[in-house]
């Protein structure tokens, strides 16, 4: 497959990730699920992780062997599993409340908080160009809320839009740490997203025993889509490392078809949950995914 067909890919996966959240949460408590699915990613890549420290000349193919670590970087990516593990428990309370057509479209700006984050942290200059996405974003953001208006959603005090947010500027962060994990660390992706799923179950067990012990907590149900949040997001990540490894590939074309995911979470959450205002929702997330481009 090409660098561009598996960027596509990875884009279905990753619709289809959000809609399993959404899905494993309806009338369900949302530190299980979350909990739960990271486990699975845990189990998931335990065993390569032994494999690969028992026996390093064995696994086949680098994407699935687990190179050894430092202290140093190890503590990294604990790091990295803290800013995830709040951004997505911020995310799965956010999903979990509002209409899958309007969570997943705030989750999709993560490219104009990345540049944002950038021109503040790191002194970055965004082009006229980008002012430009940036603009087009901001527009069709506005252009949600009134959306959501029609809703009974009120984006300037509905808690749930809120922990959207913060799932949103939290996962642009940790895009940005993930370049320089990759890039200035040089640490592995395979080695990332590995103990990255390990520290993950680490960061999350307080939080998930403290719901096991209250007395006021939300029922819990297995759901099937629970191991199926892991197992897409895992294939989506794996098929993302995989486009940005091909010499040819264009990381300015990989970001926004990654957005454009979106469409596909937009389209479930319209026909198996029957999600009302499609045709003002669906103009403002393509306006959403234009501003993308143009941020490229």
């Amino acid at each position: 497959m090409s660098w561009l067909s598996l960027s596509i890919a990875s884009a279905c996966l990753l619709g289809f990730y959000d809609f399993f959240k959404k899905l494993a949460l309806r009338d369900n408590a949302v530190l299980p699920v979350l909990f739960g699915s990271v486990c699975v990613s845990a189990l998931v890549w335990l065993p390569l992780i032994l494999w690969s420290a028992l026996s390093p000349d064995s696994p086949p193919g680098s994407f699935l062997h687990v190179p050894g670590l430092s202290r140093h970087e190890h503590l990294l990516l604990f790091v990295k599993a803290a800013l995830v593990g709040a951004s997505w428990l911020c995310g799965y309370i956010g999903i979990k409340s509002l209409p899958l057509s309007i969570a997943t479209p705030i989750a999709s700006t993560a490219p104009l908080w990345t540049i944002v984050f950038a021109v503040f942290v790191f002194h970055e200059s965004p082009t006229s160009h980008q002012w430009l996405g940036i603009t087009v974003i901001l527009a069709a953001f506005f252009a949600f809320t009134l959306v959501g208006m029609r809703e009974g959603i009120r984006f300037h005090r509905d808690p749930a839009v809120f922990f959207m947010m913060a799932a949103t500027l939290l996962g642009a962060a940790s895009s940005l740490y993930d370049k320089f994990l990759l890039q200035k660390a040089a640490i592995p992706p395979s080695a990332v997203q590995a103990w990255f799923s390990i520290y993950l179950v680490v960061v999350l067990a307080p939080a998930a025993c403290w719901w096991h012990r209250s007395k006021q907590r939300l029922p819990f149900h297995w759901h099937w889509a629970i191991p199926a949040i892991s197992l897409t997001l895992l294939a989506a990540d794996r098929l993302y490392f995989t486009a940005i490894a091909r010499p040819d590939a264009l990381i300015s074309m990989i970001s926004p078809v990654r957005s454009s995911s979106v469409m596909v979470s937009f389209l479930l959450g319209v026909s198996i949950f029957k999600e009302k205002q499609v045709y003002f929702k669906g103009a403002c997330i393509v306006g959403i995914i234009a501003g993308v481009v143009m941020l490229s």
